[in-house]
């Protein structure tokens, strides 16, 4: 989940000190990559901060220290499918020994599990071809447990490869089947009614594959997966795994408490600010190959017209320089070499997809990752028009006040949809991780004006209230606020807002993810003299907990919808309570605040809400499906005969037919954009795919339908007054 960040830095001013004390007097030679010597200042420097800047630290103790030893060996092996269990025997007498080694700044227990994890790696990589190198025997009648956290580990090598044996005995036979299937199909007469029938009409000479054939294509294709994941494996180097070390050391604090190596900042950054400087293209690793996954809408290189998904880059060259050759780099590598400020040219080497080989020139510049960003739409429903805003993330530039963000865009797009003569807005934060607090006080705001939103408080000082500062309030109409199990930080704070105000009904799952801790990110770089020691990365920690203006927390609890409704986790535990060293749910005195008056059938909309979401088949259909799914969940064990595993999917197939009328499920509504995006849709199609495409899903959305519902029944006409005066924000200050 994405950290809330705190836009007050004032707590850091004498830990600030107090660690320049500490360690600008330390002087460094200058250090090479994978340098242990590094890897020392880094463990001190890392718990030195967290415990004098962490809202609750944690004694570093035995228990501490059992903690750290779990989550690592887990992290380094969650399949249980390199280590042996006389490794972990070998490994498991550090497990209340890791406190004093950090302490110490001794590396014996990392030094032990990196070496012996890149051994048995190597033995692995034996194991997988040799076991893809021949058939499978699909008659044989066994089975396999993919209950990774339950399974032993292995006592020697022969039963370790006989685990892979039968796990990809599993991976091809689930795929072999499905195969099989398809094939099965190309022999029936075609039927255009038939989902699953996507090819032409059927030939009447088309013969389908063997079940020979078959086979040996999936096991290719196993092959050539696990050919490119073991590739991905070795780009990987001590750095790397000493950074999956120190994290379970920070993690073991709270769940959100977590260190970013240089690589991981800047990662965040741009997902924070939803942009980056480059060519706009997404790329992953094939085997020793970068290839070109997805080329971002408006970016230069969708521009340029040249590149495309399917390309290799074999070569990047910086302007007129020398070009690099790039094959078998480390994808990261490649994506720093082809990443450049603004204006800057960077020149591609490419085999294209028909094989020819091309330079494509292409000048960097602002590229915005459309995904990340505010968007709406409109729709009428009994002669009423309605606006929906789906809000993924609270985004954010800390370099730049100017720039935009989400506080500014959901001003800018409830102005456009009063524009249109809207009488109810939706504003859906399902799956919304987190992001700025700065943008949540002020997206409150454009909803109830200059009032108290949130409550922060650091450790060992007095609470403090933070409101929007500006009074003027952008929609004081019908709202609807949309949250489900992943709605988490920020999201929570909104909704916990707009609900204790009654300014409007919060509906979607019982509870969102229950966060409620606030993360500042430390430069460690700040508290070293000498740079030559390299860029250490960044902290990301907690330092503060926020609480709703009634006084309760949000942390474990989350928010609790007006109306509830099912989906697919009902019965399943989601959230921060289902971490152990999650921090405590707590509550302080509440805030001094007025209930919302403007919205006088308030509670009998919530009343009427219920009694739908009661008698509605579609939500009793979910309900049941959520139950089925709870039930699944715990029924790990498969079997490897092919006739037993049909027979198991043949049931489970028609288990879920029950339920297949969720995803063929339409509300008859036709939700289209608002005009602006119409002009820019006309000369984009890959932007107007993707509206078509989430068009496509607010039609079948059955939660949509009701939010739209509710705001009929909060509707309250004469009083919504169309304006066009846009909030504008002029400080924004980083966290």
């Amino acid at each position: 989940m994405n950290a809330i960040l705190s836009f007050m830095k004032r707590n850091y001013k004498i830990l600030l000190v107090v660690v320049a004390l500490s360690v600008a007097l330390w002087s460094f030679i200058p250090r090479e990559k994978n340098d242990p010597e590094k890897d020392k200042l880094l463990l001190e420097l890392l718990t030195f901060v967290i415990q004098k800047g962490h809202y609750d630290p944690k004694d570093i103790d035995d228990n501490f220290s059992k903690g750290i030893y779990k989550d690592y060996i887990e992290a380094l092996d969650p399949a249980k499918r390199f280590f042996l269990q006389s490794d972990i025997d070998e490994f498991s007498k550090y497990q209340t020994e890791l406190d004093d080694a950090i302490k110490n700044k001794d590396l014996t227990f990392f030094d032990l599990t990196y070496t012996r994890l890149l051994d048995r790696i190597d033995e692995s990589k034996k194991y997988y071809k040799d076991i893809l190198a021949k058939p499978f025997d699909f008659k044989a009648d066994e089975q396999f447990n993919t209950d990774y956290e339950k399974a032993p580990y292995a006592k020697n090598a022969s039963e370790l490869k006989d685990k892979w044996r039968k796990q990809l005995k599993l991976s091809v036979l689930s795929s072999l089947v499905d195969k099989e299937e398809i094939e099965q199909d190309k022999l029936k007469p075609f039927d255009p009614k038939d989902e699953k029938k996507t090819d032409k009409p059927k030939d009447k000479d088309a013969k389908p594959k063997s079940f020979e054939q078959l086979e040996k294509e999936t096991r290719e294709s196993s092959m050539k997966s696990l050919d490119e994941y073991f590739s991905f494996i070795k780009d990987q180097d001590r750095d790397d795994y000493f950074a999956v070390f120190v994290n379970t050391i920070a993690e073991r604090f709270d769940p959100h408490t977590s260190y970013f190596a240089p690589e991981e900042k800047e990662k965040f950054d741009v997902s924070m600010s939803g942009k980056l400087e480059g060519i706009g293209a997404r790329l992953q690793k094939k085997n020793d190959f970068t290839e070109i996954t997805e080329l971002i809408s408006g970016g230069p290189a969708w521009k340029g017209k040249e590149l495309e998904p399917g390309d290799v880059v074999l070569k990047v060259a910086q302007g007129a320089d020398q070009p690099v050759d790039v094959v078998g780099m480390k994808i990261d590598d490649v994506v720093k070499k082809i990443k450049g400020p603004k204006g800057t040219e960077v020149r591609l080497t490419v085999k294209k997809v028909d094989g020819s080989i091309k330079v494509i020139s292409i000048i960097r510049d602002i590229v915005e990752i459309e995904e990340t960003y505010a968007k709406s739409s409109i729709v009428k429903k009994n002669g009423v028009l309605y606006g929906v805003i789906y809000l993924p993330k609270f985004y954010i530039d800390f370099e730049n006040k100017d720039s935009r963000d989400a506080a500014k865009d959901i001003a800018l797009e409830v102005d456009r949809l009063k524009k249109q003569g809207v009488q109810g807005i939706a504003l859906d934060l399902r799956d919304n991780g987190g992001g700025s607090l700065r943008t949540v006080v002020d997206i409150a705001g454009l909803f109830m004006g200059e009032e108290p939103v949130v409550q922060v408080k650091s450790a060992g000082k007095t609470k403090e209230v933070l409101s929007d500062s500006d009074n003027r309030i952008q929609w004081d109409g019908p709202l609807v606020v949309m949250i489900n199990n992943f709605s988490a930080s920020a999201s929570e704070i909104l909704a916990a807002a707009i609900q204790d105000y009654k300014r409007g009904v919060i509906i979607g799952s019982k509870q969102s993810y229950g966060k409620g801790t606030v993360q500042n990110v430390i430069d460690l770089n700040q508290f070293v003299r000498n740079s030559a020691v390299g860029d250490l990365g960044s902290l990301k920690t907690t330092t503060q907990k926020f609480y709703r203006i009634n006084g309760g927390s949000t942390q474990l609890k989350g928010v609790s919808s007006d109306v509830v409704m099912p989906d697919r986790y009902s019965y399943i535990e989601i959230g921060e309570r289902d971490t152990d060293n999650a921090m405590a749910w707590d509550k302080i005195d509440p805030a001094t605040y007025s209930i919302w008056d403007k919205q006088p059938n308030f509670d009998a909309a919530i009343a009427n809400s219920k009694k739908r979401v009661a008698e509605n088949p579609q939500f009793k259909m979910i309900d049941e499906d959520a139950k089925w799914l709870s039930k699944r969940k715990d029924e790990n064990t498969y079997d490897l005969n092919i006739d037993k595993f049909k027979k198991q999917q043949e049931q489970l197939d028609f288990e879920a037919k029950k339920f297949k009328g969720i995803s063929d499920y339409k509300n008859q509504l036709a939700f289209t954009s608002l005009p602006y995006e119409e002009e820019l849709i006309a000369k984009d199609a890959v932007l107007k795919e993707k509206r078509d495409r989430w068009h496509e899903s607010l039609s079948k959305d059955v939660y949509v339908e009701e939010a739209l519902n509710i705001l009929s029944d909060l509707q309250n006409k004469g009083n919504v007054k169309p304006t066009v005066n846009i909030k504008k924000k002029d400080k924004l200050v980083k966290s």
